[in-house]
């Protein structure tokens, strides 16, 4: 069913795209040659390359092109809708959902492929400069390297630093949430009653002769369709694959292995036999102290941290709700087989919020200053119908009922204005609804900010209603109530029935099992105190412990009722979870601000905003010359008291190579200390990394205005109107021999091949810093080129001015 589909979407999109062709001809236009290009390609060096696009829109032809494909999904989606209306068998709705994603996944990544493209991605170039400049690279590579772990060097290091503290200012700081810092080491019992235990297992088989492992499921599905494409499989093969493909998600162990033997089924590359289903924990396993009695796990995320310490956070807010705890630290996922470099890991950082609110009451204080905010919104009903993403304000979406609430809307409006602060491409950011197959059990709405990478669209964070399941599963496993009090209107009397323990007559019946029979007891739910009392009034009352049977008599338990007068609720608040991924974030702002300087490709850099930047400024020496150290040093020092990372770079490499290496690294600001900075006043020119403009400022304002501009609290746009601006020419890296080449084809000013010439430009340096005045310009080089050797010592201007331009060359 799947390739057939495939199959004729090809064959309507070459029809649509011809007839476009022809149409767009015919009134004398050309469609760009992008449109019928696919979202990746490879050169001849085997680089990949992508396409970056310039905005969400697409123009009418592409819209032409994906008609019969979004035509193709919205028809699958309402059958998914009329079968579930039906009632229809599991099996039938599961066909047909996936043929729905089937769908679904052809039309998106056509939609991609046909976004108009403002220039090219080279992902292999920015992987190797990160690798080379050690923003990060793999865990211990000299040993051979772990796959799925990564170390951060001292460049990712203070970035990764800087976002996470953005992300406390943003978020824990503006918010006023509670910041905790929990255990990683989890003991088992808090993850079963969380169902991690559970949920959190995959079924793997390995190759029997090399031991690489294979996720069970996607072998099946993988060796199955390969089954299909094979031109000698029957119809009869085919539907029944398609068939095991459908039922894959619910297969028992024994029914893959049975699957497995049916279609003999190989290791993919090596065709060796494989082994037995066996049952993989994502979570790491451990134990915990030398006996090894208590078995536990490395949490695979933060959040239960905060939900098992819900009492005591309460307490701390002074029992009122609405409140928000955050926590920052790693989580680990035992990925059996982890790719994508930072996208998919087996250790990560997570930063999660747990907003903890009414559950009849999802309101938020703030959303009315939010309602009018734009965001890119990829509904559930959108991708049913197969439509595009559409641009919402969020207060049209909260009314609509598209977004569940207002407390889910101003978080994704709070997700969406942190991304972009911290470099996201605006155009390059959806917020997606997870489908009903997709929702987990307990949630109410989930959406996921998906950033759009070389690798397609990559979920970083999710923004999910998790309503009140984590504390209702700690309670019910504890005993411990995990609620929170709410006034009620009025006072309210209501009839109460409880069960009374008589621990003597337990203690002799049960004698150790006593504290757990009094513990079950204390748990017993309204109904099963009345089931006790009906069992009482006939003799014996029955019930179930750790799957014995404990049998009460009255001398042993009695149960009380009474009527008491209310004036508050217990309720178990809902939990409004934003859930960031940093890799992730991380990775995506790596792609969406890696950037070529115009005009010259060797030079490669990362535009990272100033707030997440690892270094914020590079302190340069014009030259070694001595007489600048006392100014570095006290320039660097002002910039230390202004809590400015900065490094400096005395290197003896020409000014434009070393602006080129801080860039390369991110480093926004550039201070130059140049022959000029030593006269009266001091002052020195500042370089910003992206425009690559420059100011003359005075040294002693330049690391205020440094810091301001590092924690936003102004731009480079409103400095460069309150300093005079430095004009300086960046040579490209293929200019070297550029000014020896021009001397002969322009006049110069001097001729410094004669002693008249050099000692005119000698007293013209007394009064100016430059030939052409106060700017370093192309006349300089000119000049410099056309000197037979350096000045002597009586001509001490022109001396200076000779040692300085040569830094250029």
């Amino acid at each position: 069913m799947k390739n057939n589909f495939i199959r004729n979407c090809k064959l309507v999109l070459d029809l649509s795209r011809s007839r476009t062709c022809l149409q767009t001809q015919s009134a004398g236009l050309a469609i760009t040659a992008s449109l019928k290009l696919g979202p990746v390609k490879y050169s001849k060096k085997g680089r990949k390359i992508v396409d970056i696009p310039a905005a969400m829109a697409l123009s009418a032809e592409s819209e032409v092109i994906l008609a019969p494909l979004r035509l193709a999904v919205k028809e699958q989606g309402d059958l998914v809708r009329q079968l579930k209306a039906d009632g229809k068998p599991e099996i039938e709705v599961k066909k047909a959902v996936a043929e729905l994603k089937t769908r679904k996944k052809v039309m998106e990544e056509k939609e991609v492929s046909l976004r108009p493209s403002l220039a090219k991605f080279d992902r292999t170039k920015m992987e190797d400069t990160l690798k080379r400049r050690f923003f990060y690279d793999q865990s211990f590579a000299i040993y051979g390297g772990v796959t799925g772990q990564y170390d951060f060097g001292p460049m990712g290091c203070a970035m990764k630093q800087n976002l996470l503290q953005a992300w406390r200012k943003h978020f824990v700081l503006e918010e006023q949430m509670l910041e905790v810092d929990c255990t990683v080491l989890t003991p088992e019992p808090i993850l079963e009653a969380s169902g991690h235990v559970a949920r959190f297992a995959d079924l793997m088989v390995k190759d029997m002769k090399n031991g690489e492992c294979f996720r069970l499921d996607h072998l099946i599905k993988a060796a199955l369709e390969k089954v299909c494409a094979e031109k000698k499989t029957s119809a009869e093969t085919k539907a029944e694959c398609e068939d095991i493909v459908v039922r894959l998600d619910g297969m028992t162990k024994e029914e893959m292995a049975a699957v497995m033997k049916k279609f003999d089924m190989k290791a993919p590359l090596t065709n060796n036999p494989l082994s037995e289903p066996i049952e993989f924990n994502l979570m790491f396993q451990t134990h915990i102290g030398p006996s090894g009695a208590i078995r536990g796990f490395l949490r695979p995320e933060t959040a239960q941290g905060i939900f098992v310490n819900f009492k005591r956070l309460l307490e701390f807010n002074q029992g009122k709700l609405p409140f928000a705890a955050a926590q920052i630290g790693n989580a680990f996922r035992n990925e059996i087989s982890p790719r994508a470099g930072l996208i998919r890991v087996r250790e990560f950082t997570m930063a999660e919020i747990e907003h903890f609110c009414d559950p009849e009451d999802k309101s938020h204080p703030k959303f009315s200053g939010v309602t009018s905010t734009a965001l890119t919104l990829y509904s559930a009903n959108n991708q049913m119908g197969g439509e595009a993403a559409k641009l919402v304000n969020i207060g049209d979406a909260v009314s609509s009922g598209m977004v569940a609430n207002e407390t889910l809307g101003y978080f994704m409006v709070r997700i969406q204005q942190f991304l972009l602060k911290m470099g996201v491409d605006n155009g390059r950011l959806r917020f997606r609804q997870h489908m009903a197959n997709e929702m987990a059990h307990y949630a109410c709405d989930c959406w996921d900010a998906e950033l759009l990478t070389s690798y397609g669209w990559v979920e970083c964070v999710g923004c999910a209603d998790r309503s009140a399941y984590d504390l209702t599963q700690h309670s019910q496993a504890t005993g411990v109530k995990l609620c929170a009090e709410k006034r009620l209107p009025a006072p309210v009397t209501r009839d109460i029935m409880e069960i009374v323990p008589n621990k003597g007559a337990i203690g002799k019946a049960f004698k150790k099992e006593a504290k757990s029979v009094t513990d079950m007891l204390a748990k017993l739910s309204l109904e099963q105190i009345e089931k006790v009392e009906a069992d009482l009034a006939g003799g014996e009352a029955s019930l179930e412990m750790d799957g014995k049977p404990v049998l009460l008599s009255k001398d042993m338990v009695s149960v009380k009722k009474y009527q008491k007068t209310f004036h508050v609720e217990e309720i178990i608040p809902s939990v409004i979870e934003p859930s960031f991924g940093i890799g992730r974030v991380m990775y995506a702002i790596f792609e969406h601000n890696f950037k070529v300087r115009e005009g010259d490709e060797q030079r490669t850099y990362f535009s990272l905003p100033p707030v997440i930047a690892p270094v914020k400024c590079s302190l340069l020496p014009l030259s070694n010359n001595t007489d600048f150290t006392p100014l570095v040093h006290k320039i660097g020092q002002a910039l230390t008291l202004h809590d400015i990372s900065h490094r400096v770079d005395d290197s003896s490499g020409s000014i434009g190579k070393r602006y080129a290496r801080t860039d390369e690294v991110s480093i926004p600001f550039g201070i130059t200390v140049d022959f000029d900075s030593l006269k009266e006043p001091h002052s020195v020119t500042l370089r910003e990394r992206d425009t690559t403009t420059q100011i003359r400022i005075d040294v002693d304002k330049v690391a205020e205005v440094i810091y301001q501009l590092s924690t936003g609290r102004t731009t480079w746009a409103v400095v460069t109107t309150q300093f005079p601006k430095f004009e300086a020419q960046e040579t490209k890296s293929s200019d070297e021999q550029q000014p020896s080449e021009q001397v002969a084809t322009v006049q110069l000013k001097f001729d410094l091949k004669t002693k008249a010439g050099l000692e005119a430009l000698n007293i013209h340096l007394e009064h100016h810093s430059y030939v052409e005045g106060y700017s370093l310009t192309q006349s300089d080089f000119l000049h410099w080129s056309s000197s037979p050797s350096q000045p002597g010592e009586d001509c001490p201007h022109a001396r200076r001015w000779f040692n300085h331009v040569k830094t250029f060359m």
